[in-house]
């Protein structure tokens, strides 16, 4: 009977295989275009000079950005569970499209508020959410770490492409144009690779065909939200990323001007390869953490960028330090940050199943948002309560890393799966 069973059971198809890495690479390219996100910093100058817009009204649409962001996931990954990931993400190229659209008419800032910061953000939360999960699901538990990384890594690659684009916009059209031509491209772009996410057809395996004989597997693990909130693993991770995500944003936000002390007009570069380094990070830490674990590639990765984080003091410092240093420098942290972009959803597929990823997914990256929001502040205040230099914000980054680092001593894996319908 065994046997019977075994054999009845459908196996991966090459062109199941084939429609799986269609999904991951379209995901890949939905994330490029929300890396939209990234454009604020290389806008900023020329928002102050064309609006003359000052302190924090120039850094609040981009604030208000990152926590909208972050917790519309909730809600995103809730429509992606229940409605499907095309529809979802068109609703992300939309709202990306809508906002942009908004400022670009307008020098207000409460609109710019309304624009970018809620509807931009609420469109990179809806199209963000609904990238990864139909690319898992085509994909067997072993290449969970490899397909998560590939597909989020379009998020930190932008600013390679957005760069060049944005500075020779501003040269010929200005901000609000720029905006304009940004918003209509990412509509098509974001609404038209939508059209490409779909999830598995029912009983295909994601995986070997079943050997003659061989046990049932145990059934999938579908944890609700309601139920993952009250596991302390939860609060563990959620805590883990708070450190990983925000310590690494304290010093990401900044690399331009840290670099300058020792590259001068070629500080771009460093933050050009930072974002290399950050899109190459989310791939080799997802593939590595199917080989050796999430647990143990996690705590390796906040291991490493602690060591960067004081590593960069002395780097950062120097007028002095060559460019030949500075930028590896920058492209490891850029790497090591970018591996929490790849493992944090990982460890959700593991623990909690694929039903409900999206919503769960949603509520720990909110881990994301707040400790982006909290830690970044703390760097401006230490490094202005310093004279403007970095080292304050090193130290804490470096301190809370290895903090974070030995939490993840205290992560088990997944218990076995158990029945749940």
């Amino acid at each position: 009977m065994a046997n019977s069973t075994a054999q009845t059971l459908p196996a991966v198809s090459n062109v199941s295989v084939h429609r799986g890495w269609i999904v991951t690479f379209a995901g890949t390219g939905i994330n490029l275009a929300l890396g939209v996100l990234y454009t604020w910093s290389l806008f900023k100058g020329a928002i102050a000079k064309e609006f003359g817009w000052k302190g924090d009204q120039l850094n609040d649409p981009y604030a208000l950005c990152c926590l909208v962001f972050a917790f519309v996931m909730i809600l995103a990954g809730r429509c992606q569970d229940q409605w499907g990931p095309r529809l979802t993400a068109s609703i992300g190229g939309l709202l990306v499209g809508a906002g942009m659209v908004l400022i670009s008419q307008t020098q207000s800032y409460a609109l710019w508020l309304l624009g970018f910061g809620v509807m931009v953000g609420a469109g990179i939360g809806f199209g963000y959410s609904s990238a990864t999960p139909p690319a898992l699901k085509w994909f067997p538990p072993g290449k969970t770490g490899l397909i998560a990384g590939l597909v989020v890594a379009g998020f930190g690659l932008a600013p390679v492409y957005l760069a060049p684009t944005s500075q020779f916009l501003l040269a010929r059209f200005g901000v609000q144009q720029s905006m304009l031509i940004l918003g209509l491209a990412f509509v098509v772009i974001v609404c038209g690779l939508a059209q490409l996410l779909v999830n598995p057809p029912p009983g295909v395996l994601t995986g070997p065909k079943p050997a003659a004989g061989a046990p049932p597997a145990a059934a999938a693990i579908n944890a609700a939200p309601t139920e993952i909130l009250r596991q302390p693993t939860f609060w563990l991770l959620w805590s883990i990323y708070f450190i990983g995500a925000g310590a690494g944003l304290m010093v990401i936000g900044s690399i331009s001007g840290m670099a300058k002390n020792s590259m001068g007009e070629l500080a771009f570069l460093a933050v050009a390869i930072l974002a290399i380094g950050n899109a190459a990070g989310r791939i080799v830490a997802g593939s590595l953490s199917d080989r050796m674990g999430r647990r143990q590639t996690l705590g390796l990765v906040l291991a490493f960028q602690a060591v960067l984080m004081f590593l960069a003091i002395p780097v950062t410092a120097s007028r002095s330090t060559p460019a030949a240093i500075v930028v590896p420098v920058a492209a490891l942290i850029g790497a090591n940050y970018g591996a929490n972009l790849a493992l944090f959803p990982s460890f959700t597929k593991d623990l909690w199943g694929l039903k409900n990823f999206g919503m769960n997914y949603g509520v720990l990256f909110t881990a994301w948002g707040v400790g982006g929001l909290v830690l970044s502040r703390l760097e401006q205040t230490l490094t202005a309560h310093s004279g403007g230099r970095y080292t304050a914000a090193f130290v804490t980054a470096g301190l809370l890393l290895l903090l974070g680092a030995a939490l993840t001593r205290l992560l088990h894996p997944p218990p076995p799966a158990t029945a749940k319908p």
